[in-house]
């Protein structure tokens, strides 16, 4: 089934945010969508960031990630991330939680 949003959070070494990020962001997504994904792109992230959305994976499918084997820089991890993203719509926000999730919702409606 096509998502009717996707999230998508390109990061580098957020590893701390992951989680903080998901427990803000799901909530809003489950208001404001029918169904969602949340795609991270690992920006060559060196701390524990693809581990810490591979546990968010296990909780819940709906999350997914790309991961770069080196930092390739925001433009290229968003454009990968557009290219994997399967939501109708799509909403690019960073994983470190510089714009409040929240938001979502006034720009959805």
């Amino acid at each position: 089934k096509i998502p009717e949003l996707t999230a998508l959070g390109p990061g580098d070494n957020e590893a701390e945010n992951v989680p903080l990020l998901l427990e803000r962001l799901t909530p809003v997504l489950e208001r404001c969508a029918a169904s969602h994904e949340i795609i991270f792109v690992d920006d060559g992230s060196r701390d524990g960031t693809m581990e810490a959305v591979r546990d968010a994976h296990a909780r819940d499918r709906r999350v997914d990630a790309i991961s770069f084997s080196r930092n390739f820089g925001k433009e290229v991890a968003i454009a990968a991330g557009l290219d994997h993203a399967r939501g109708r719509g799509v909403v690019i926000m960073d994983a470190d939680l510089q714009h409040p999730p929240e938001a979502i919702a006034v720009m959805v409606e």
